[in-house]
Parts: C-alpha cells; sequence; structure tokens
C-alpha cells in the first residue's frame, strides 16, 4: 500500500489563473504560500505550492479566492514534465487539489 497526501494551510500569492480547456470544464491555478519559524532566530522561511483545482473546486475558486486568501487543502503531489519555449525539457511539482476550505483573507 501507498499513501500520496499533501495538506496545507497558506495564503494565496496571486489570483487564480483560470482556463477552460473543454466546454463545461474549469482548471484554476494558484500559488499558496506556507511559512514556518525556522532556527534559534525564529526568522520565517516561506515554501510556495502550486495548486491545480479542476471541476466545481475550480468554479468555486474562480468566484472566491483572490491573493491573501487564506486555504487549507488537501491533495495529492502530482509530477508533470515539459518543455519549455527553449526546447529545455522541465519537471514541475503540482498539487491536485481534492477538498479545500476557505478562510478568510489575510488579516482577518
Amino acid at each position: 500500500m501507498s499513501v500520496n497526501k499533501i495538506i496545507l494551510l497558506g495564503y494565496v500569492g496571486n489570483d487564480p489563473e483560470i482556463r477552460y480547456p473543454e466546454k463545461d470544464f474549469t482548471v484554476a491555478r494558484l500559488s499558496l504560500a506556507t511559512s514556518e519559524p525556522k532556527g534559534i532566530g525564529g526568522a520565517e522561511v516561506t515554501d510556495w505550492h502550486t495548486c491545480i483545482f479542476t471541476g466545481k473546486n475550480a468554479v468555486i475558486v474562480e468566484k472566491y479566492v483572490r491573493k491573501g486568501s487564506r486555504l487549507y487543502l488537501e491533495g495529492k503531489m502530482r509530477y508533470r514534465d515539459y518543455e519549455d519555449r527553449f526546447k529545455v525539457k522541465r519537471r514541475a511539482a503540482e498539487v491536485e487539489v481534492i477538498t479545500f476550505e476557505l478562510l478568510g483573507r489575510s488579516g482577518q
């Protein structure tokens, strides 16, 4: 047996990018920042996660989520190979979101 589960709680770093690859199917993409204290000095280290929402989740994100929104989400890690515009092979790590909760905006 194996498990592929990601749980994140953080702040949205940009307004969602919305695409419609097929009729009546929506895909939303956004960056989520998570921070944690590191070391004795307590300086925060921030990690950025690319999150992909599809279907009904993407429709909700399109309507209600903006830069600064606080999100709790659960999903799976996915890796995607692609070629950039210079024909260099790249690999992207993305969180495929299964469920999420909108917790408010920054400072609320």
